[in-house]
């Protein structure tokens, strides 16, 4: 121990310390998928802040381990962001400066039980505030999320339909927290395991009684995942191969036929033959086609992301344009300033527009779809607003070939399962190159994972549900609540600073005077 205290006392050495504690949580998403790390992956990050000496040296301890969370987190985004990876991580690393310094505050040396009941409430909250943050769309949306970890969890996904992923990153901070006080805090160890049994008492309660959606019906769809396709005229021989996939699925009733993003790489106002072809696929598979088209747009200037559904008449007129962008991938920011990224790594040459409203499908036999493209499955506030306006299926098209050898393909498809607990509704992850899933309406996995290496057409019996979950009725209250505590701990802290110390002495008063100028005697 005492090795390590001087190994620490090195500010590089502790600041890299810190960095490959943040670190950890890497090997609880996909996929290591230790899911059960996550209960334990923040205590070296919080006993580390907790022993800094001073209150900055604890913000630089959760600075520089929420560097190295982001770059961990992210890392299969070092070939298309090169350098831009670290300087992204390190300002938004600088969001868990205050949470860094919240633990030395709460736990440093023997906390009372006032402090150890307060961390329980102040370090989840504090951490679903930076989750809020750096979920804004234009630093990267909220691709790992702590809670996302627990995507395969079967009674986490029921805590998930009554608060989203939000709740289950509160889940999992409080337990660490609490480990970490049971581990280095003696004194602290029966408030910590009253802590942990009231947290499985809560879950529990909350698990046996979250409402389960009911199973009303099923639905064939049908998933069309062409598989790697590269060359100068990758293009056309994508689409003769998704042609080829789709026809195979004639005679097998399917309701809906989903391919994946960029699955056509044409406008189809300038490719009619393409158009016409997907709609003889329509006719002979007695099944509509969504279809997805990446290109320069004929009726407005400019690149879009679409989703376009197609029946055996053609285009339905149902189309829904991306509306949430991958910076640096689909747009630059401040592209004036930072347009040399596009020659260091694979940012995008020129921004593609947005969409501007969601959209819900019609696609015959009664069928309601609410399609997402991309990332924008990683937004809760997306699929729930989809299910609001009546979406029976949630339908995510994704293309990961970029990322085609890490570890994002089976993080993105494990969103889904998420997405569909939240609202209680069904969702269809199709890919263009894998991994692709289907997941039911309580986040439970429907048939097989497509994976990278697999150029197939598959078809799932998807069960369909109705009602309304209470995360899609009551919104983000989780994040609610921690924004509350955290109102109320600045105001106590803002007090306790404005009250006077006990004990200081009062401003000295100079004696009184006779018009003389000399000092008053008493009594006179």
């Amino acid at each position: 121990m005492k090795t390590l205290d001087r190994w620490l006392t090195s500010p590089w050495r502790r600041s890299v310390t810190a960095a490959l504690a943040g670190a950890l949580p890497m090997l609880a998403f996909p996929a290591p998928s230790l899911w059960w790390f996550a209960y334990i992956a923040l205590v070296p990050w919080l006993l580390l802040a907790r022993s800094a000496p001073t209150g900055r040296r604890a913000a630089w301890d959760g600075w520089c381990g929420g560097l190295g969370f982001m770059v961990a987190v992210h890392h299969w985004l070092l070939p298309s962001l090169h350098v831009f990876i670290f300087l992204i991580a390190g300002l938004l690393g600088a969001l868990w400066a205050p949470w860094g310094w919240a633990v030395r505050r709460l736990l440093a040396g023997v906390p009372s039980r006032g402090r150890a009941a307060a961390a329980f409430l102040v370090l989840p909250s504090g951490w679903l505030a930076v989750e809020l943050v750096r979920s804004w769309q234009g630093l990267g949306g909220p691709w790992g999320m702590l809670g996302a970890s627990q995507w395969q969890v079967a009674p986490a996904l029921r805590l998930a339909s009554l608060g989203g992923v939000w709740l289950l990153s509160l889940l999992v901070v409080a337990v660490n927290v609490a480990v970490a006080l049971l581990i280095s805090v003696r004194a602290a160890r029966v408030p910590a395991l009253a802590s942990l049994l009231v947290i499985g008492a809560v879950a529990s309660a909350a698990w046996v009684w979250a409402p389960r959606p009911a199973v009303d019906g099923t639905v064939r769809i049908a998933v069309v995942q062409p598989g790697v396709v590269s060359g100068a005229d990758s293009g056309d021989r994508r689409f003769d191969r998704e042609e080829r996939l789709t026809r195979q699925l004639a005679g097998q009733h399917v309701d809906l036929i989903v391919w994946g993003e960029s699955s056509v790489g044409f406008d189809l106002a300038q490719r009619p033959d393409l158009a016409r072809r997907v709609a003889a696929l329509s006719r002979a598979t007695q099944a509509d086609i969504l279809v997805n088209v990446d290109a320069r747009r004929s009726d407005r200037p400019g690149i879009y992301k679409s989703a376009i559904l197609i029946g055996p008449g053609g285009p339905t007129g149902d189309q829904y344009d991306k509306m949430r962008l991958v910076p640096f991938g689909e747009y630059v920011p401040a592209r004036s300033l930072l347009g040399w990224a596009t020659s260091v790594g694979k940012a995008a040459g020129e921004d593609r527009q947005r969409g501007g409203r969601q959209v819900v499908m019609d696609v015959g036999h009664g069928l309601r779809v609410g399609p997402m493209i991309c990332f924008e499955t990683a937004f809760p506030d997306m699929s729930s607003h989809l299910a609001q306006d009546g979406a029976d299926v949630l339908l995510g098209q994704s293309s990961t070939s970029t990322f085609q050898h890490s570890w994002a393909p089976e993080q993105h498809a494990s969103l889904g399962a998420l997405r569909a607990a939240e609202t209680g509704r069904p969702m269809v992850h199709a890919t263009l190159t894998g991994v692709s899933a289907v997941y039911g309406p309580g986040g439970e996995r429907i048939g097989p994972w497509l994976g990278t290496g697999a150029s197939t057409a598959r078809v799932y019996e998807v069960p369909l549900a109705h009602g309304v979950t209470p995360y899609v009725r009551y919104g983000d209250w989780p994040v609610y609540g921690a924004l509350l505590v955290l109102g109320v701990l600045g105001a106590v802290e803002g007090l306790r600073k404005l009250r006077p110390r006990p004990g200081a002495p009062g401003p000295r008063v100079p004696p009184a005077r006779t018009v003389h100028g000399s000092p008053a005697r008493p009594g006179r």
